[in-house]
Parts: C-alpha cells; structure tokens; sequence
C-alpha cells in the first residue's frame, strides 16, 4: 500500500526525482572514490616521501570533496522540495475525499481517525519520502559501491563481509516483523487520544456543570496511558537497532584489523590498501545503518499508508451522476414520489411511501414527535442522504440524476444545530454567494431579524465570529444561519427546526418578514412548535416514519387526533382555534 501511494502521488515528479538520483549518485560515487585516493597517498606518497604526489593527489582530493558537498545540497534541496510536495498532495487527497463523504462514511471512518490521518499519518510518509530522498537512495550505491571497491583492495579479506551484512540484515528483519504490529496500535491509540481530547473540549461546559473534571482527567490519563505503553514497547525494539549496527560495525572492524595487519606483516597487502578497506567497510555498514534508519521509519509509514488509502480509496455513498442533467423549467418545484429510506443494515426503514409536492410561493411544514423522520425527510432534498426507494424531484429532475451544482444552487438548508466558521460575520453571510454586497447582507440580517444585534457588535459586518459562533447566543446562531440561507438565494427554503431558539415575538416577527420578502420561493419548515407553522399553506403529520395526515392548521384540527394531540400539548382549546 505504501507503494502504491508513493508511485501514485510522485509520479507528476519524476524530473526532479531523476535530477535528485543523479545528484546523489555523484555524491555517493565521490564519497566512494576518496578512500581510494587517501590510500594512493599513503602508498605512493607518505611512504615514499613524495610530497609533489601528496600535494598533487590532495588537491584532487578537495576538489572531490567540493563537488561532492554542492552535490549534497542541491539533493537535499530537491528532495525536500518533493517530500513536501508530496505530504501536499496526499493531505489535498484526503480532504477532498472526506468533502465527498456523507454522514455514513464520516461516521465508519470516525471524525477524530480523519482528523489523526490527514495530519499525522501523512507526517508519518512525508518523513519516509524526505530521509528516502536524502539518505536512503545513496544507502545502496554506497553499499554496492563499497563492496566492489572493497573487493579490489584485498579479495580475500572481502570475505568477512559474507558474514557482517547477512548477521546485520537478520537482526534488523528479526526487530522490524515485531515493531510494524505495534506502529498499527500507535495510530490506532492516537485516533483514541483526539477522540476523547475533542469530545472534552467540545463538551466543557457540561463537564464542569456536572463537576466531572476529576473523572475526565482520569479518562485522558486512560488513553494517554495507552499511547504510552504501546509507544514505549515500539521504543525498547528501536532501542535495539543502533547497538546491534554499531556491534557488527566494531567486530567487522576488529576482524579486518586483525586480519589485514598478518596480511600488511606477509608483504601481501599494502598499509593503504587496508586504511581504504576499513574504510570501506565502514561505508558499507554505515549504509546498512542509513538503510536501518529508514527501515524504523518503514513500518510506521507502512500503517499510516493503509490508513490513507482507506480514506482514498472509500467510495461516498453519494456519488455525482456521471452525465447529470441541467435543471428543469421549474426549479422551485419540489416533489417526492413514494419515497423510502433506510440507513444500511437496518431491518425497518426510516420512511414509508412519502409523497408531497411543494410549490413555489407556498409554506409546507412537517410536524411530528420526536424520530418520526423529520430531518431525515429534510436531508435527502440536498442530498445529503439518497432515497432507496421512490424517487424526489427538484424542478422535475431526479435528483440523483441533477448535477450537483444546480441541487445547491437550487436548495439552502438551515440544518437543526447552526453552524457557523470562524472569520467575521460577513464572510459567515457570504459562505453561499461570494458576489453578495454590504447591503445584501444587511437585507438579509433585517429579515432574519439579526440586525440589530449586530449593529451591536463592535465592528458590524467585521466582527468576529468564533468556531462553531461559540461567541454569540444560540438564537443569535440560528437567526445569522437563517441570514446566510437568505443571502444564498436559492428557490427551496429548508428550515430543519430552524426557530426553536427564538421566542415568540422573534419567531413570529421572522416568519412574517419570511412570507413578505420571499414571495417566489418554495418553503419547507420543521417544527415542533406549532405557532410556527399553523399558517402554512400545507401541514404534514409524521409518524413513524409515515405521513399520517395533511391539510391546513384548521382541517387537522378536525381531521386528525395525532396532530390534535401535538396542538393541545402547547395551546389551549381557544389559542388553537384563533
């Protein structure tokens, strides 16, 4: 899966990962070359007093060295370039994803295992690709190189290497299958650590009203705790690696000096000759080390690389049609048709045989107990959720069929719980439709009844608004949400229990402004308060999941007990009459 990933997101990099393999080969290459030179001097130059060959080969020797160093630079300067780039484009990949993705795949996959995998693990394979670029492709020109060159300075003695980097490379392998196991549960125990750390600092305010601070520290400490033992058992196997390279390197070392000075005493190898080979053979070890480094960071980026392409690779449960259809002569038009819907896996669906057509310039409102299917019925307009069975309509067109640019620019949805970004309140307004004015917004601000609270803020239309508009009331967030629907324009008004933070003089206020100002569009309002909704053009009853009844406030009354029942629950018999 790694692989895949890395040849998938480098491919548009391929020049200037040739530019940086030719860089680093010089590199390794120059590295490789200096031992050989350094024995020269030696050999023909110190032994035999030759200082003209010292100076002339020392000379070689530093312009070498130059070369090699702006070699280095320009690799690492590459590399880094790409890493980056590359850590970029996986993040892009991911969030463009999980902006597919509807509630069903956000919540399979869980909102803090996103967050973990578009931060962490990407940190996890950009590191992989930046120590590859700069430390693990020159690792087997050197190690190759080294045995090659090796060979030629004593053949004999090269064979220690068939038993240093065959030991090395089992003991590597040996600590790698036991740490990838434990990496897995490293990201798995931090996706654990940001879930409860989110729900706590969401949830502050009811942790301190219940005093339960004690018992939430205790919960983190829990997770924490987790990280910490996994993290320390991955730890003491990574411990392991440094001391067994450096082992192998010191006993590699000892043998060649042993062995190499009987073969100096015979007069059958020169003292430069075995200063190069041990040379040599520290460069060969040392890539093996270079190599042992990556390989520590192999199995984490391994886990993590699984975990991206997950997300990658999920299809949303809501796809764009392939060839969607523009939309019809009558987009205010909303219909539904015998729809069902059922959540995946469920035994009974949701909703039953639904069927209303909602026009433009008319007020349908839905009411029903609590899980009779309301916002359900709400999410699949935008579709947000897709019908499994019948079909809904927006200006005559399926929308499944519609393209999805036209759906949004046809619906604006107020959802239950109003949700604001954090920016200003005219950035907030605008979030719908970027060409809005200053007047716009205010326009919109005074229908929504929102206009005087913000000539209050200090700065207007400029003033701040938190994540989530935690700094303004929750009647405050729904009238701006309110206010954003209007400035979005759109001929289908959705309005999910969008009022039920407003009191009744707000409430009332809002809804005459709604039915003076948006005179052509088609309104659809959710409600559990039924002064909101008894002058609606058209009345629907829900229960489980079913349309039990439909009509006027007044025909209902009449006609139905389960809405007689919701009326008289929160107005006597003569406020329901008037």
């Amino acid at each position: 899966m790694l692989i895949r990933l890395l040849r998938t997101y480098l491919r548009p990099y391929r020049k200037p990962l040739a530019f940086l393999l030719v860089l680093q080969l010089a590199q390794t290459l120059a590295t490789l070359y200096l031992p050989t030179l350094n024995a020269d001097i030696i050999d023909n130059g110190v032994i035999l007093h030759n200082t003209h060959y010292i100076l002339t080969t020392g000379g070689v020797m530093l312009a070498i060295t130059l070369a090699q160093i702006v070699c280095a630079i320009g690799a690492i300067y590459f590399g880094a370039q790409v890493a980056m780039a590359l850590g970029r484009d996986v993040r892009q990949a991911i969030f463009g994803r999980v902006l597919m993705f509807s509630d069903r795949e956000v919540n399979h996959l869980g909102t803090s295992s996103l967050i973990t995998r578009t931060t962490n693990d990407v940190q996890q394979v950009q590191m992989l690709a930046l120590m590859t670029f700069t430390l693990l492709l020159s690792a087997p020109i050197m190690c190759i190189g080294g045995i090659i060159l090796a060979l030629n300075q004593n053949v004999p003695l090269s064979s220690l290497l068939l038993v240093a980097v065959p030991l090395l490379a089992i003991i590597l392998a040996l600590i790698i299958r036991r740490m990838r196991p434990l990496f897995r549960q490293m990201q798995e125990r931090l996706d654990n650590i940001n879930r409860v750390l989110r729900e706590q600092i969401t949830g502050v305010r009811v942790i301190r009203a219940f005093v339960r601070d004690p018992q939430e520290r205790a919960r983190f400490s829990g997770a924490s705790n987790q990280l910490f033992d996994v993290s320390l058992g991955a730890g003491k196997l990574m411990a392991l690696m440094f001391p067994s390279v450096l082992l192998v390197l010191n006993l590699s070392t000892t043998a060649v000096v042993w062995f190499g000075g009987h073969l100096v005493a015979d007069g059958t190898m020169q003292i430069g000759s075995l200063t190069a080979f041990i040379t040599y053979l520290a460069q060969i070890l040392t890539s093996v080390m270079m190599a042992t480094f990556m390989f520590m960071l192999v199995p984490r980026a391994e886990v993590s690389a699984e975990r991206i392409m997950e997300v990658v690779d999920t299809e949303p449960g809501i796809a764009a049609p392939a060839s969607p259809l523009p939309a019809g002569p009558e987009p205010g038009r909303l219909e539904l048709r015998n729809v069902e819907f059922r959540f995946p896996g469920a035994e009974q669906p949701v909703l039953h045989d639904i069927s209303l057509t909602a026009l433009p310039g008319r007020i349908t409102a839905i009411i029903g107990g609590t899980g009779s299917g309301k916002t359900t019925l709400v999410n699949l307009i935008p579709r947000l959720l897709d019908v499994t069975g019948g079909s809904l309509l927006v200006g005559g067109v399926d929308v499944r069929e519609l393209d999805p640019a036209q759906l949004s620019a046809a619906v604006g949805l107020v959802p239950q719980k109003p949700y604001l970004f954090s920016g200003t309140v005219a950035t907030n307004l605008r979030y719908g439709n970027q060409q809005a004015t200053d007047e716009d917004l205010w326009h919109a601000l005074e229908i929504a009844q929102a206009r005087d609270f913000v000539e209050r803020m200090p700065d207007g239309l400029d003033s701040a608004i938190a994540q989530g508009g935690t700094n303004v009331s929750g009647g405050q967030r729904q009238r701006l949400a309110i206010a954003r629907a209007l400035v979005h324009q759109p001929q289908i008004y959705l309005f999910d229990d969008s009022f039920s933070a407003l009191d009744y003089a707000t409430d009332a206020r809002l809804r005459s402004a709604l039915a003076n100002q948006v005179t052509g569009a088609t309104m659809i309002i959710v409600a559990q308060r039924v002064a909101t909704i008894r002058h609606a053009h058209q009345i629907l009853v829900l229960d489980a999941g079913r349309i039990v009844a439909r009509g006027t406030h007044d025909e209902l009354m009449d006609s139905s007990e389960t809405y007689r029942e919701i009326v008289l629950s929160q107005l006597t018999e003569q406020e329901a009459a008037a």
